[in-house]
């Protein structure tokens, strides 16, 4: 009896100094793995242990010493209100960027849209190229509320006239007849839109119609549409006519007015367009110059865009050129 129990606690004890063994050798491979990263030290969180530890790793890699965290971008101090979603403001003389503020989210552009539909017609006709309305104003206006110059169909006008009518008034309506006289269609005039958007390098911006009333697939941003601007800034004939008050079409009926309040309330706005739809609310592209010096203020999704324009052209004014 006494053999076979020195045996079994001969055994017993065999098993009992294997299992510390086997403790030991967990325990460091766990230590190990912790150190290594593998295996989280604290399954249930210690966020706040592992902060107040001033020897841990930080992410920077170098032992004992605090990691910096990446700067938030923040507004400049004197920078203005404004309620605008999105905000882009630029150096006309050299396109560099003075602020933004979501300048590249994706935003429905409403009429700005037909600062491309005007660029794009003047790349494949000249303004004296005679184009044949097959468009009615006023039932356009009756169905969507559209703003409108004033077409009716069979109504032959140069192109000039009708740019005007594009974008004084912003008629939808000269927006559709200068799309199907240039390119045939309007489909075939949004597809020559796109590759203008692709060569001007407008990564945020797809347009799916000439006039920008609001669909799905129809997007741009504050930064494109003052690239956009500035790019038909440098075209004189352009340039003239965003800053023209009135112009007389030749036809029979009244002269199309700029609805750009601006261009009369702000010293020495001279440009560019206006937009609105419910679901962008409302959208401007401002242009002034002062003192030698030309800025472009984008501001999309806006409750109040003059207000908003002539806070940040002036707090623009105020800060040294962009351009080198």
């Amino acid at each position: 009896m006494s053999d076979s129990r020195t045996a079994s606690g001969g055994v017993g004890a065999a098993v009992i100094a294997l299992g510390l063994i086997a403790f030991a050798l967990s325990a460091g491979y766990l230590s190990g793995a912790i150190l290594d990263g593998h295996v989280p030290s604290c399954p249930n969180g210690c966020a706040s242990a592992a902060a107040a530890d001033s020897t841990t790793t930080p992410s920077n890699g170098v032992l004992g010493e605090a990691s910096t965290p990446e700067p938030t971008p923040t507004e400049p101090p004197d920078f203005p209100y404004v309620s605008a979603r999105s905000v882009a403001v630029v150096e006309a003389a050299c396109g560099a960027t003075i602020f933004g503020r979501d300048e590249h989210l994706q935003l429905q552009p409403a009429s700005l849209t037909k600062l491309m539909t005007a660029v794009v017609a003047l790349d494949y006709a000249t303004t004296s190229t005679r184009i044949v309305s097959d468009v009615d104003g006023a039932l356009m206006h009756e169905e969507t509320l559209s703003t409108v110059m004033g077409l009716k169909p069979g109504m032959e006008l140069i192109l000039l006239d009708l740019l005007y009518g594009l974008l004084l008034p912003s008629g939808n309506d000269a927006a559709v007849a200068i799309a199907k006289g240039v390119a045939g269609s309007e489909e075939r005039f949004v597809d020559l839109m796109n590759e203008k958007v692709e060569s001007l390098g407008l990564e945020d911006t797809h347009f799916t119609n000439p006039h920008g009333l609001s669909e799905e697939g129809l997007h741009s941003s504050a930064h494109d549409m003052a690239v956009l601007a500035r790019y038909v800034m440098q075209n004189q004939t352009l340039r003239t006519i965003v800053g023209t008050i009135s112009w007389q079409p030749s036809w029979d009926g009244p002269p199309v007015w700029n609805g750009n309040e601006l261009l009369t309330r702000y010293e020495g706005a001279d440009g560019v367009k206006i937009g609105y739809t419910e679901e962008a609310q409302q959208t401007i592209v401002a242009s002034a110059s002062r003192d030698g010096r030309t800025i472009i203020a984008s501001l999309m999704r806006s409750q109040d865009r003059y207000t908003d324009s002539e806070r940040v052209l002036d707090w623009a004014f105020a800060q040294e050129s962009a351009c080198p």
